[in-house]
């Protein structure tokens, strides 16, 4: 793949503000995790072109964007979410260990087109459901069904990475909380840009950094089934930073 010129990348992201609408619409699950509802198709369009804005300057770099590039930092191991340990039984290519990988995706321009079209495509194909993960043992996640949660959502955005080549090292799913208190997971893919948040709350594809959300826990790099704590000094952004967005705009 090609890298990625200064002057791709600034067409390719570009500085906005999260959509707290579909924040407002958030749907809650029994163990707390949202699941945005959708504009139609023809008002989405409308809204991610209203929303692009011009990228910065291609001959400069601020502190800000190097600031961006601080990783999300591994503490101690911790248990796996229950359900991730069902889903590995269920799906256990999505959970194999790769040695060979790379941990960070060269975010050129194809990698950024790929991002944007599968965090799009899932955020819309997926209709938002509460789901029960009782005693019984019914619900459960699930790799692109009708209908679901942001775990079905997150799940599915890795499952279409890993089909498309991407390393399973720089897909980690994480567990965290809202600024009101709900669980809910994301997908972090880790870049040589740093690393980025796609979520099915908004159709901002964000750095970790630029989400008001509080870090518990994440899929670890060197397997899939292992997770840790995420350590909390590496969030590095102020909150009025934490108010800006990296969008994947239209080419």
């Amino acid at each position: 793949m090609a890298r990625m010129h200064t002057d791709d990348l600034n067409r390719a992201f570009s500085w906005g503000r999260p959509n707290a609408t579909l924040l407002e619409n958030a749907m809650t699950s029994i163990i707390g995790c949202f699941g945005a509802r959708r504009f139609p198709a023809i008002c989405m369009a409308m809204f991610v072109g209203a929303l692009s804005v011009i990228g910065a300057n291609a001959g400069s770099r601020s502190p800000q964007d190097s600031r961006l590039l601080t990783p999300i930092v591994d503490a101690s191991p911790t248990l796996a979410p229950f359900q991730h340990v069902r889903f590995c039984l269920r799906y256990p290519s999505d959970c194999k260990s790769d040695p060979t990988g790379n941990e960070r995706i060269d975010l050129n321009a194809e990698t950024a087109k790929l991002l944007k079209r599968v965090n799009r495509s899932v955020n819309m194909s997926i209709i938002p459901a509460p789901k029960s993960y009782g005693p019984n043992l019914g619900d459960a996640w699930t790799i692109a069904p009708g209908t679901g949660d942001c775990n079905d959502y997150a799940v599915t955005k890795r499952h279409k990475l890993l089909e498309h080549g991407l390393p399973s090292r720089a897909l980690r799913l994480s567990v965290v909380k809202t600024a009101s208190g709900i669980g809910h997971l994301v997908l972090v893919v880790v870049t040589t840009r740093g690393d980025i948040v796609m979520d099915d709350l908004t159709e901002a594809i964000r750095p970790w950094q630029s989400t008001d959300y509080h870090w518990l826990k994440i899929q670890s790099a060197t397997d899939p089934k292992l997770w840790y704590e995420i350590k909390r000094a590496a969030v590095g952004l102020s909150m009025s930073q934490a108010d800006q967005t990296v969008r994947l705009a239209d080419q």
